[in-house]
């Protein structure tokens, strides 16, 4: 009596899954950062890939944040408002206080500033910024370079302080010289032309490891059919 039997190693076959599992997420992360190039205050999304990918395939894979300025437009509306410096303004939403580069900044009836979703704008004292007057038009609200901001008030013909924007870095420091832009956008820091470049191993190696994936599976279905006639 003959015994036959296959051993198979199957790593090869799982290195080509998780190779290409990973050249999925990269192309995903490069594909978030491409669908961000036109978003007011997006970061550029950095992938970062562990030494030990071999074994952990995608799970070796995290993103960092690119800090660096992004592109400035001016848009003359008296609230929006871009740094062109690092930095984060620092806004109240119903689950905290959150960070944010995106200054399309908004007044309610109260005289109170808030952004987009309606989260408060907070100041360097960690108070919502409050004008002291409402304004008869957005022009009599002035933002200086180191966001402190002042309104008109229309009885007294006099600028009043509201308060000063607060600025921080990621980890919550204030930053002192933002270089708070009134008037401007800031949209994202995305080069397309860097992300295509960046993007174009990724095909190369999925379908790479395609291949092999697909030579090592017929070898294997073969070698099984072999044993069973």
């Amino acid at each position: 009596m003959i015994n036959g039997s296959v051993h198979f190693y199957k790593s090869g076959i799982v290195d080509n899954i998780r190779a290409m599992r990973m050249q999925e997420v990269l192309m995903g992360i490069t594909n978030e950062n491409v669908v961000g190039f036109d978003k007011v205050g997006y970061q550029r999304k950095i992938p970062v890939v562990s030494s030990f990918a071999e074994f952990l395939g995608e799970d070796a894979i995290s993103t960092t944040t690119d800090d660096t300025v992004g592109r400035l437009g001016l848009t003359e509306n008296p609230l929006d408002v871009a740094l062109a410096e690092k930095g984060y303004f620092q806004i109240l939403t119903k689950d905290g206080i959150k960070l944010t580069r995106d200054g399309r900044f908004k007044m309610n009836k109260e005289g109170e500033i808030l952004s987009l979703d309606g989260s408060k704008v907070l100041t360097n004292n960690g108070t919502p910024l409050v004008l002291p007057c409402i304004p008869e038009k957005l022009e009599d609200i002035s933002i200086d370079l180191n966001g402190t901001v002042r309104v008109l008030n229309n009885k007294t013909r006099e600028m009043e302080l509201a308060g000063i924007l607060s600025v921080v870095t990621q980890d919550g420091i204030a930053v002192l010289s933002p270089n708070v832009r009134q008037g401007y956008n800031e949209y994202s820091n995305v080069s397309l032309q860097s992300e295509f470049i960046q993007a174009m191993p990724y095909p190369k190696t999925f379908e790479a490891n395609r291949q092999l994936y697909t030579i090592q599976n017929s070898n294997l279905q073969r070698a099984i059919s072999s044993l069973t006639n």
